[in-house]
């Protein structure tokens, strides 16, 4: 029973996280849906220690881009940053592979010309 409740509170937390995505400029929603699943089954397997760290951070997560989405749409035209500075001992605490990631994930999300060009149908 309380394993179908783990299961049951990382599904939610995983689908709050795509729903506050929706919100998001195109191209960074495709980057975080992209992420989000990939990081959520890379740690299908995970020890429980990791787990707990891992699920407190997500929902960490979840909380920042909910809060900027909410400010965003009170906003009337302008630009919109989304995201938080992490502090240098959060930092310290990574492995090379996380900083690695990391660092893909900053050139991707920063990239001048969006990789996706999409338009709405006219008809």
């Amino acid at each position: 029973m309380a394993a179908s409740a783990h299961v049951s509170t990382i599904r939610s937390l995983y689908k709050r996280i795509l729903v506050v995505h929706r919100f998001l400029p195109i191209h960074l929603r495709a980057l975080g849906d992209q992420y989000v699943k990939e990081e959520f089954r890379r740690h299908k397997s995970a020890a429980p220690d990791e787990v707990k760290s891992f699920l407190t951070e997500w929902e960490n997560y979840k909380n920042t881009l909910q809060a900027q989405v909410l400010e965003s749409a009170g906003r009337q035209r302008g630009a919109v940053t989304f995201g938080a500075d992490l502090p240098e001992e959060t930092l310290s605490q990574f492995q090379d592979e996380q900083i690695g990631q990391l660092y893909e994930l900053m050139l991707e999300s920063t990239k001048p010309s969006k990789q996706f060009n999409i338009h709405e149908d006219s008809r």
